[in-house]
């Protein structure tokens, strides 16, 4: 099963990211980080190394598996994260946090029910 392997969060403009172990996720996104186009920008680890976008969650899953979760709620650590979008203009994906809760470094990604 697929797991987060990274949280970051940008505080600064144009700085580079601060990694963390542990990160409450609210409605508006990781606590500390810089308000961007989403709350929440998951991507596979792969597309990380290779690309190095500003995303707050690099997950263990393949870039093919992690867009084919659009539209469906994950499950990571206690919070709830609904995928929205596929980034536009870097790797990953978007979600918005319907239930906001704990995310740590080897948390289960769980895929579950469709968004209401």
């Amino acid at each position: 099963m697929a797991r987060v392997s990274s949280i970051l969060i940008y505080p600064d403009r144009d700085q580079p990211g601060q990694t963390l172990e542990t990160s409450y996720v609210s409605p508006e996104g990781l606590d500390g980080d810089r308000r961007k186009k989403s709350p929440v920008h998951l991507v596979a680890v792969e597309n990380y190394i290779d690309f190095h976008p500003r995303a707050n969650l690099v997950v263990d899953i393949p870039s093919a598996a992690l867009h084919d979760l659009l539209g469906r709620r994950l499950r990571i650590g206690s919070a709830e994260l609904d995928v929205t979008a596929l980034a536009g203009d870097c790797p990953g994906v978007y979600a918005r946090v319907p239930v906001p809760g704990d995310v740590s470094v080897g948390d289960e990604l769980l895929v579950g029910v469709e968004p209401e």
